[in-house]
């Protein structure tokens, strides 16, 4: 009485053995695709599914972070190049230009014609790493629409004609100093 269903049903005559092997062809496919220990639970399933999204979800995280790093990088690159391409040369500057670097005060030793460029607006003084550089008032502008922290001083050219001055007579002599 060993004898399985399959072959009792064959030898009754109500299969016949190509039935029987595509039974056996079914079986061993359904056991190689759930791994050979049946299927797996439901609620497995779902924690994995769960893990792998999380995963997905950190991974995105991590590479926009990145990303966002490496732009960072760039544009203090591409901001540091222009400074550098664009700076005028101090040279041997006499006179102390002193402008507010935050809460304290800085000193730039500039010539005279620097000075005088710097009060009319022409000139501006950057940030560049962990000292100042002198540009042109249109690169210092380009350089405050990415990064307003780095302009440390950009005068506006003031209006010469103004009518209702009451000193206007009188002139302010150069080498005064406050």
């Amino acid at each position: 009485m060993g004898n399985s269903l399959r072959d009792q049903l064959l030898k009754a005559g109500l299969v016949d053995k190509q039935q029987v092997k595509q039974v056996r062809a079914s079986k061993r496919k359904q056991d190689k695709r759930s791994g050979g220990q049946g299927s797996p639970d439901a609620e497995e399933r779902q924690r994995a599914r769960q893990a792998a999204t999380e995963k997905a979800r950190r991974d995105r995280e991590l590479n926009r972070q990145r990303q966002e790093a490496a732009r960072r990088k760039a544009e203090a690159n591409e901001l540091r190049q222009l400074i550098h391409a664009n700076r005028i040369p101090q040279g041997e500057g006499d006179i102390a230009y002193s402008f507010l670097d935050g809460d304290s005060i800085r000193r730039l030793y500039v010539t005279a014609e620097q000075r005088n460029r710097l009060a009319q607006g022409t000139l501006a003084v950057v940030r560049q790493d962990t000292g100042f550089e002198l540009v042109s008032t249109a690169v210092a502008q380009r350089i405050q629409t990415r990064d307003e922290r780095l302009v440390m001083l950009l005068n506006k050219p003031e209006d010469k004609g103004d009518e209702d001055d009451d000193y206007a007579d009188y002139k302010i002599p150069d080498d005064l100093m406050w």
